[in-house]
Order: C-alpha cells, then structure tokens, then sequence
C-alpha cells in the first residue's frame, strides 16, 4: 500500500512539527542531500511551456529511493480563484519501483523554496545580517520571512509588492505567527532595499523583469532571487550579476531558466552544493555581494518528500492507499477487472 498524504494532512503534519522547526528540519535535510550530490541520477527538468504558464515534471533518485513532481507555474491563475503554483509528487523504492508515498506539494513546495532559501542564505549571506527586503508578497512571502526570522536572526523585514493587498495580507499573517518581527511597508522596490543585508525577490510574472537595478545593490548585499525561474523569466539587471558571486543549484538548469539566461554561457557560477560540502569558498569578503540564483531543482523536492515520508510514518499520519494493485498472482493482471466492476456493483447496491 502507498500513503497518502492530502493538504489537511500536511498542514497537520507541519502542525505537528511546528512550522519554523520544520523549515530548519527541511533545510537540514536538503543541505544534508545537497552534501552527498554525486550520488544523485540528476537531471533539469522537463517543462511543456504555453503562453501563459508552464507544467513540470521534476526528478532525481539516489540508489535506494527515486521522487518526482508535477508542478505548474501560471501567474494569472489567482484572477481565476486558483493558486499560481500547484504540485504533488511521489516517492518510489528504486528496488521495486514500488510507489512509498504519494503527496501533496502545493504547500510543500513553498516550505521547500523557503528552506533551500535559509540553506544558502546561511552558506552566503553575511552572519550580521539583521534586515530583509521582501520583493514580491504573495503565496511564497510569509514562508520566506518565517525561515530567516526564525534561523538566520532576521529582525526586520521591509515588504513591497505592485499589489498593495499582497502586502496588507503578508503584514496581517505575520503579525500572528511572528509578533516580534518587525514588518514595515516600502512604497517602491528602491525604498525597500536600501540598507538591506538580504534581498530576496519573490515575483510571479512570467516576463524579463528587472527588479533589482545596479544603483539598488549596497556592498555586502546578499541577493536571494527566487523568481526568475524559467525561460523568458528574470528579476535581476544583467549588470548586477556582473558584480557578484554567483551561485547555482544545478548548472544546467540554471543557464536556462535562472536570472544567468541573460549571460553569456561561460559567464562564471559556483555550485552550492561544493560550497556546502567545503569544496570551494562562498562569500570571500564582508563587502562582497552575493546572488543565489535559485530556480528551485528537483533535488530538493526530494529531501522534502523523504523527509515528510519519515515525519508521517513516526506522527502515524496520512492513509494508506492502493494505488498500486496487489499481486497474488503477478502474472494475472486481468483479474483485477473483475474485482473494479465488483466493487462498482457494491457501491450501486448500497
């Protein structure tokens, strides 16, 4: 049997952990993954593209566990009532190909993107840093400023969004869950960042965007730009990447869909998971400015699927489904036709 983890019971099972507890588990985790990259069959992911968004299948496997998800990106969806990012995924034993679990990743997704965000944020940014410009309010925000308040000692956070009732509602959020974090509202993108020491931008638009201009960037700045994360897709000026240290989450990937689209295919990354692993330095100097140019890989949604496979078996939650028929008799696959209008007759009876 596979289980089955719907939204209630992962909210339930965040719940459970604690919200900020479980962002640090999740980027212990990741880093964790991250560390032992060499082992991972990895590859960029696979993406059907339209005019108005993108759908994704992302995978990665180690020797004894393969976990792919399906994932969309399209912006107008909030004008239709639906989230702009949706996902589910799963878990499989590579022995068997047997499917482990099977879950949502809507929600999962933006814990993931907040916690891979704390992991290099901790590699990179400068240890004083005390203040956080938040670009782009919606469904990702609140998760972002929770990792870095809680683990990285965040203390205030200046928000803008072109949506005024983004911000309204991330202010709102994070009064509660965070009352002692100071939340204050910029009018513009260049009011929000001066005298930040972390930047993260966080839009949807699927267009070459520029957010953050060069007269924007202050000396030791660390730059988080999740946005940018496809084709066509940027938030940073080309010219502000000229003047940093750039790093990646898989290469390949990122020279495609990350905010390095807009340079030339020498232009020079580092590779997070060597400095994670010691391998190479991350941030050489206090003054030096440091960009992750995050486009989210399918390595991460791994650990999140491993991990929350692990914290739903030791909570006991989620239910347990056959989404694989069982074999008695492996060579008789037929006879589970019988049995599927069987139970159709049941159900019609009763």
């Amino acid at each position: 049997m596979t289980r089955f983890i719907d939204v209630a019971t992962m909210a339930d099972l965040v719940a459970e952990c604690g919200l900020e507890t479980f962002l640090g588990d999740l980027a212990d985790a990741i880093a964790a993954d991250f560390v032992r990259w060499p082992e991972f069959d990895k590859s960029a992911r696979v993406a059907s593209h339209s005019e108005v968004g993108v759908i994704e299948l992302m995978p990665a496997a180690d020797r004894q566990r393969y976990a792919f998800k399906y994932v969309n990106g399209h912006p107008a969806n909030t004008r239709r009532g639906l989230y702009t990012v949706m996902a589910f995924g799963v878990l499989a034993d590579v022995e068997t190909g047997w499917p482990v679990l099977l879950s949502e990743l809507t929600l999962a997704t933006a814990l993931r993107t907040a916690a891979t965000s704390l992991m290099a944020a901790r590699a990179l940014a400068r240890p004083d840093a005390r203040r956080l410009a938040l670009i782009g309010n919606g469904a990702q925000a609140e998760f972002q400023a929770l990792a870095f308040h809680a683990h990285l000692g965040i203390e205030e956070i200046v928000a803008f969004d072109v949506d005024p009732a983004a911000t309204d509602k991330l202010m709102r959020n994070l009064a509660q869950a965070a009352p002692r974090l100071r939340v204050r509202r910029a009018a513009s993108t260049h009011e929000a960042v001066r005298g930040a020491d972390i930047v993260t931008t966080i839009t949807a638009d699927k267009t070459r965007a520029t957010i953050l201009t060069p007269d924007m960037i202050e000396p030791g700045m660390h730059l988080n730009a999740v946005g940018g994360d496809c084709p066509g897709k940027t938030e940073l000026h080309a010219d502000v990447l000229w003047g940093a240290r750039v790093f990646v989450e898989y290469e390949p990937q990122t020279r495609i869909e990350g905010d390095i689209q807009q340079l030339p295919a020498d232009f020079p990354v580092v590779d997070l998971w060597r400095v994670l692993a010691g391998q190479v330095e991350g941030r050489q100097r206090a003054e030096q400015v440091t960009v992750f140019d995050s486009v989210g890989f399918a390595l991460e949604d791994f650990s999140t699927l491993r991990l929350v496979a692990a914290r739903a078996e030791a909570l006991g939650l989620g239910e347990t489904i056959e989404l694989v028929p069982s074999a008695d008799d492996p060579k008789d696959l037929f006879r589970h036709t019988r049995r599927g209008r069987a139970r159709r007759a049941l159900r019609r009876a009763a």
